[in-house]
Order: structure tokens, then C-alpha cells, then sequence
């Protein structure tokens, strides 16, 4: 990153964030964990928002005046077809940000599918040296990251498909931290990052490519869980909220 980019901080409505790029993980159907989100948007008050929600094409057609109405951004973004909860939850962070640049590091389903066949460096283009995504993971780490993808998928996925999925989320996490340097470099940052806790976690997800890329930024990530339950991964901090009502995502599998 350019040393000419200048980053402040910010002290904002009595509190104070130290920190360049805020990453707030999420279960994804749990609106409390949205409500969090939006209140911490409020209170730091980024000049960019970056959302797994949101391909890039999709948050270049996010304008101010969008930003403020629900049913027009909603419209815009074709939410209802995207297979995320429903848009309800996740406006009040578009709102509390209304002047934010909005960035989307969306893997659209064409390109994970390429990462699963021929290779995350492939899908990833020419700066994949830059992230590390040239190089396989250690073989413990690839065990461990198949094991994940097998039980996150109720133990029903066939075996030869683990190293493609795995292939696929690093993928997603390089999106994500490309586009957190997109926005940092556009705006200087403060930078919140919207995304799944899995995504967030600083010893597999986001975080793990921009110590690699701008080992300088202040970072900070937060994780949230339901009713106290421990999270997988690191977090530099937790948050917990009421577990919700949902129904039992192996039954599909079965």
C-alpha cells in the first residue's frame, strides 16, 4: 500500500476505535447479530463498508440516495434472488453508514466453481503471488480446513470434493481482503467489513491476508456467537446474543 495514504483515528460518539479495518463476523440468519453490527457501524462511522453479501458489480450501483431506502436498495440488488436472509436485517447497516463507499467481494457461483476445478490462484488473478494463494497450505492445515468443510456439511459431502470447497473459501477470504484494500486505498480508511464469522476469524479467514499484503494496518475482529457457546477460530473479541429459532440444517442432507 502506498505510504502516501495518511489513516487517523477515530474517536467517535465517546468511543474511541484505534483501528484502520473493524471486521465484524455474523451467523448469518441471527438478527441480533445484524442489530450489533449496524450499532457498531453507527459508532465508527467507516468511509467504506465491505460486504461477502454483495459481488463488486452489485455495490457499484449502490448510490447515497439508495442507502437511505430499503425497498429501492433492496430492488437494486435483486436481494430476494441472492439466497441471503431477508434484506430487513442487513439494511440498518447500509443506514447507518449512508455516506460509506460500498465495496461487494462476492464470489459469484461461476468463479468459486473454477477455484474448485482448476485452483484458487487461477480464480484469484494475476496478484495471487501477492496473497499467497500460489502456494498450498501446510498439510495439517488443509486436514484440519476439509474436516471443517465436512462437518459444516452435516458429513454428507463425498471426500473428493473437500480439497475443491476449501479451495473455494480461501478464495472468498482473498476477495474479501482485496476488497478491504480497494477501500482502503480509495478512502484511508476507517474500513468495517461485513461477513461471516468464519470469514472474520484471524487464523484462517480475512486477516490472514492483509497481514500478508499490509502487514501495517490496524486491525480489529470481532466474532459473534448465540447464548455463550464458544466460537471456532480467533477473534479479538466476542460478542454474544440470543440463539433464534431455525430449523435443523442436516435434515436437507438426510
Amino acid at each position: 500500500m502506498s505510504k502516501a495514504i495518511s489513516f487517523v483515528l477515530c474517536t467517535l460518539s465517546g468511543s474511541a476505535w484505534a483501528e484502520q479495518v473493524v471486521v465484524i463476523g455474523e451467523i448469518h440468519d441471527n438478527p441480533h447479530h445484524h442489530e450489533e453490527q449496524a450499532r457498531i457501524v453507527a459508532d465508527l462511522d467507516p468511509e467504506a463498508l465491505v460486504f461477502e453479501m454483495l459481488t463488486p458489480a452489485q455495490a457499484a450501483r449502490v448510490t447515497p440516495r439508495l442507502m437511505e431506502d430499503e425497498d429501492d436498495l433492496a430492488a437494486l440488488l435483486n436481494w430476494e434472488d441472492t439466497g441471503w436472509p431477508d434484506f430487513s436485517m442487513y439494511f440498518p447497516i447500509f443506514a447507518a453508514a449512508p455516506d460509506a463507499l460500498v465495496y461487494g467481494a462476492g464470489v459469484p457461483r461461476d468463479v468459486a466453481r473454477a477455484a474448485m476445478k482448476n485452483g484458487v490462484a487461477a480464480a484469484f488473478g494475476g496478484d495471487a503471488a501477492r496473497y499467497g494463494l500460489d502456494r498450498p497450505l501446510a498439510d495439517d492445515d488443509q486436514r484440519q480446513r476439509e474436516k471443517m468443510q465436512m462437518t459444516a456439511h452435516c458429513d454428507a459431502l463425498p471426500e473428493a470434493m473437500l480439497p475443491g470447497m476449501v479451495a473455494a473459501q480461501r478464495l472468498r477470504d482473498a476477495e474479501l481482503a482485496r476488497a478491504v484494500m480497494l477501500a482502503m486505498t480509495a478512502t484511508g480508511g476507517p474500513v468495517t467489513v461485513i461477513t461471516g464469522n468464519g470469514h472474520a476469524r484471524r487464523d484462517q479467514g480475512i486477516p490472514v491476508y492483509l497481514d500478508r499484503v499490509a502487514p501495517e494496518l490496524e486491525l480489529r475482529v470481532i466474532g459473534q456467537t448465540e447464548n455463550g457457546s464458544a466460537l471456532e477460530g480467533r477473534f479479538d473479541e466476542v460478542r454474544s446474543a440470543p440463539a433464534v429459532d431455525r430449523p435443523d440444517p442436516c435434515a436437507a442432507f438426510r
